[in-house]
């Protein structure tokens, strides 16, 4: 065996890598977990009582040699290349480092925020798996409402009813329930509902709903606070119309179309020709949501409304399939660079 370790010393001495890859095949040959120093290790205790002091001394001299010739070596390689010492060029170019986009929904919801912001509307946030009572019952949904059947929830379990939420109205009824009015709170989030996944819809999406109580808090309040989001959203230009509607939350309720922004309210196949797109839900909060959080619907009113960010970042950016805010297509992301 002695005889074995001095051959390979000498192998090692006469090795002259030529550039990193060969670097690396001595590495692996000599020092690797399967390489020759770690077999003679292996092979050692085989060794003869009597030889192993001069044996492993020769081994451990193999092993020192191995791992210095290697450092040795690598430093020279370096000293060789092209980016180091004399033979460096600092007129060349740094390589460019491709800056990465926010994602289209982040950048809406971002925007969204600040509007609102302006208003003096603060930012609450709440968790995606609820309770019945907040998702549902303290928002006046009757037990037989459509919205508690399987075909709209995500279920995690029955008796009690625990579900991922289906809106983040849930958030607000928690801010209700811990805060003394006046309440001035905008609530984005991920929400889930069981729904087929296509163009127009998917079984995940992002809101933020809206929520203002106070004294005196009128429907007038509620129509000059979203025509004034519609307007920094959209353009000065923009125009809002208010149609009633229905909510188990909010009475009277009324769905927002704003004048289409591709066509000017002309006609388009975005706005099915007739100049508006629906963009949110509102109306004032219903007296039974304010008792039911202990807020007295004697003494205070307040409005709320809700909208999806994925559907206003498609009007905003013409894109006319939410699947792509999905699909993490770089060739997708890459058109909000400039948004940054």
């Amino acid at each position: 065996m002695q005889d074995k370790i001095k051959k390979i010393v000498k192998e090692i001495e006469g090795y002259r890598p030529a550039n990193e890859d060969d670097l690396e095949q001595f590495r692996i040959k000599y020092l690797g977990k399967k390489g020759v120093v770690n077999d003679l290790f292996v092979e050692f205790k085989n060794v003869a009582p009597e030889n192993r002091k001069e044996t492993g001394m020769l081994l451990n001299q193999l092993k020192n040699k191995a791992e210095e010739k290697f450092e040795l070596y690598k430093k020279e390689l370096v000293k060789n290349s092209d980016f180091s010492g004399e033979n460096r060029d600092l007129t060349l170019s740094s390589s460019e480092l491709e800056l990465g986009s926010r994602h289209p929904i982040s950048i809406v919801r971002n925007e969204i925020i600040q509007i609102f912001s302006r208003l003096g509307f603060n930012i609450s946030e709440g968790p995606e798996v609820e309770d019945d009572w907040h998702n549902f019952t303290a928002l006046n949904f009757p037990e037989e409402h459509p919205a508690r059947d399987m075909q709209d929830t995500f279920f995690v379990q029955k008796n009690p009813d625990i579900a991922l939420r289906t809106h983040t109205s849930s958030v607000q009824v928690r801010v209700m329930e811990n805060t003394k009015p006046p309440i001035k709170t905008i609530s984005p989030g991920r929400v889930f509902r069981n729904e087929a996944i296509s163009a127009r819809a998917h079984c995940i999406f992002h809101q933020i709903e809206g929520l203002y109580v106070d004294k005196n808090v009128s429907f007038a309040d509620l129509k000059q606070t979203l025509l004034y989001f519609a307007k920094e959203m959209f353009g000065e230009k923009t125009e809002i119309r208010l149609r009633p509607s229905f909510f188990p939350f909010t009475e009277p309720s009324a769905e927002m179309d704003i004048s289409c922004n591709i066509c000017g309210g002309k006609g388009c196949n975005v706005c099915k020709y007739n100049g508006w797109v629906e963009i949110l839900g509102c109306g004032m909060v219903d007296p039974n949501v304010l008792e039911n959080c202990k807020i007295d619907s004697k003494k205070y009113t307040g409005f709320a409304f809700g909208m999806g960010i994925e559907r206003i970042a498609m009007l905003k950016y013409q894109i006319k399939d939410l699947r792509l805010f999905f699909e993490n297509d770089v060739r997708f992301l890459k058109q909000f660079k400039s948004a940054l």
